[in-house]
């Protein structure tokens, strides 16, 4: 685990520096887009060679350099956001009142006020850009008597308030889409080539993005333009020219010119925010630990050697063991949430008690391959902090997702997300270790006999097999039981209204796709653990890894069989469609497969190499005939 020093050591000197560099590049890539906007706005087919020199003119006077000034802090804001709300572990609803939720939250829409003044500000610059009658928010005119005024000029306000309405939008879209979240690809590339071909899909997000955006605009303003023109002309003094058709109607909207200007505008916003994201992402998902640790298990002979040597003076492999055992850690954890998401599906929700055939069962029963289920700390149940877990309740910020990973602490959080992070009771049958009475069956032993017990020859028994004092149910008083009967009163009533059952229904796959939100980290030690045990066949002189072998046999084989368990579930195994119009990364909706397809992977890689080998690794007989069915390739 790391330290919260460690923690802030790798925030401000590792991924500080990274987005600081996409910031920046961010900024350079802001002149030719500039460039690009303002030929396509104001370019003529009759006047080509005037529209060339009005551009140059344009982008070197004071108006021009004051814009892109203000362009610039605008992607210092955009930066600065991503970093503040990057997350590698997605923020996932399981119903339409969780999402409702999450748009309501204050710090959403504090963040939602923020882009509309950014996109103002934009909007503003863009109105400069183009000039024109976009150019400023007043002009002078006559009133019928011949008395000079300052009218409203409604088109730089319409432009305005689309930047606001478009960067509402875009906030809300975030939200909606986990556009803050950050994915690893599987094949590592070049950052210019990764941007080269990305380029293509931003632009076509951002132009369908600003496309809808605008069109849903234009309905807002039609109904509601009146009420920003009359404040506006009530605290600027301005006044309406009656000459001037208004555009809060069919008539003054369905303008060509105007409608493709907004639409210019709102593609240029929506890019240049889009192309900072990209540049984020793609600066901070390079060398992490365990994608690191995946990567050097399969190609880097030399520092395998590393995890395979011994300490001097010592000989411990010290190395290894801190390695095998982050990575069994992590897939334990995910082993128990497994389980118990399970059992909480068979049982409704209710509390699930532990068999008593299960509970006679004794240490004498255990063979010497299971110290994988020996007692541990109490765990929460998501990603350690030493892979990229938030910091709950005191305990250390990751390295990757320092603010804005799943926020447990709201009360608008996902439910399955916090009851699977809550920490395990001690007085609960998932304290320490997996308790599926399915699971036990093939891992007979639960506990491991502690230090004491061995020394003194005698084994100590199982917390499941030490008989707990009977306590009398209390009766619960005549308050209580009356309070309980009209909240199920309540309950009833609300299940039979149509909108209510609407937004507090589970979404589909919603509660899948929460379980497996941090299996990015699974995925990586799955590939790494079991990589560097095929290494060792060959490579391991001092037989450091053999020593583990039957617990990461057990690890694997155990979460094998939840994973099964799970994919049997309603609506586990059906695959979301990925949608290609957002710039929102959909992987994490197919986590689950990939973390299945690569824990298969992983026994097999095992499997092929050792073959026979294995049959003198002690496990037990329900594993052995497990990891029979994979070296005879049935599985």
């Amino acid at each position: 685990m790391l330290s919260t020093e460690q923690s802030c050591w790798f925030i401000r000197k590792v991924i500080c520096w990274r987005a600081a560099a996409s910031i920046a590049w961010a900024v350079l890539l802001l002149p030719p887009i500039t460039l690009v906007f303002v030929v396509i706005s104001k370019f003529s087919f009759l006047h080509p060679i005037q529209t060339i020199s009005e551009c140059l003119y344009l982008l070197t006077s004071a108006s021009g350099i004051f814009s892109f000034i203000l362009l610039c802090g605008v992607i210092l804001i955009v930066g600065f956001l991503h970093l503040e709300y990057y997350t590698v572990i997605p923020t996932i609803a399981c119903s339409k009142i969780a999402l409702l939720g999450q748009l309501l939250h204050p710090q959403q829409l504090i963040n939602s006020l923020v882009h509309c003044f950014m996109g103002v500000i934009v909007a503003w610059c863009c109105a400069v850009t183009m000039g024109f009658r976009y150019k400023t928010l007043g002009y002078p005119c006559t009133q019928s008597d011949g008395h000079p005024q300052m009218c409203l000029n409604e088109y730089h306000l319409i432009l305005l308030l689309a930047g606001a309405f478009v960067g509402f939008c875009h906030s809300l879209l975030g939200v909606i889409y986990n556009m803050n979240y950050v994915s690893f690809h599987t094949v590592q590339q070049y950052k210019y080539l990764r941007f080269k071909r990305s380029l293509p899909l931003v632009v076509k997000c951002s132009a369908t993005q600003a496309l809808y955006s605008v069109r849903n605009f234009i309905v807002v303003y039609l109904f509601l333009g009146y009420i920003p023109r009359t404040w506006i002309c009530k605290t600027l003094n301005l006044h309406l020219d009656s000459s001037v058709h208004p555009l809060d109607s069919i008539a003054g909207l369905l303008d060509l010119s105007l409608l493709y200007h907004l639409w210019s505008s709102a593609t240029f916003l929506l890019l240049t925010w889009n192309i900072t994201l990209l540049l984020f992402r793609i600066f901070v998902t390079e060398f992490l630990a365990l994608q690191d640790l995946a990567l050097l298990s399969q190609h880097s002979p030399s520092r395998r050697c590393e995890v395979f040597s011994l300490s001097q003076p010592g000989g411990h492999p010290h190395n290894w063991n801190a390695i095998s055992k982050e990575c069994l850690s992590l897939l334990t954890d995910l082993t128990q949430r497994l389980v118990a998401y399970h059992d909480t599906v068979a049982t409704n929700g209710r509390a699930k008690s532990l068999s008593s055939g299960s509970e006679r069962k004794t240490s004498s029963e255990t063979s010497g391959t299971e110290d994988l289920m020996s007692p541990r700390p109490v765990f929460l149940m998501k990603t350690p902090a030493s892979v990229f877990a938030r910091s709950v309740a005191g305990t250390p910020q990751s390295p990757l997702t320092s603010l804005f990973t799943p926020d447990l602490d709201s009360p608008f959080a996902s439910p399955a997300l916090r009851r699977l992070a809550a920490p395990v009771e001690q007085c609960s049958p998932w304290y320490g270790t997996v308790q599926s009475p399915h699971i036990m069956r093939r891992a007979p032993k639960l506990w491991s006999t502690s230090t004491d017990s061995q020394v003194n020859g005698s084994p100590t028994p199982s917390p499941a097999s030490v008989p707990s004092p009977k306590q009398e149910p209390s009766k619960p008083s005549f308050l209580a039981q009356f309070l309980q009967n009209r909240k199920e009163q309540v309950k009833n009533f609300l299940a039979k209204r149509v909108l209510i059952m609407y937004l507090f229904n589970k979404l589909p796959e919603a509660s899948s796709q929460a379980l497996f939100a941090d299996s990015q980290a699974h995925i990586w030690a799955l590939e790494g653990l079991s990589y560097l045990v095929q290494a060792s066949f060959s490579e391991d002189q001092f037989g450091v890894v053999q020593t583990t072998l039957p617990s990461i046999l057990s690890c694997m084989l155990v979460l094998q069989e939840a994973v099964d368990r799970h994919f049997k579930l309603p609506h586990a195994s059906s695959k979301p469609v990925r949608s290609t119009s957002s710039m929102g990364d959909s992987t994490y909706k197919t986590l689950r497969f990939a973390l299945r397809a690569t824990l298969k992977t992983a026994i097999y890689r095992i499997a092929t190499t050792f073959g026979d080998h294995l049959n003198a690794v002690q496990i037990s007989a329900e594993h052995r005939k497990r990891l029979q069915q994979f070296l005879e390739y049935k599985e």
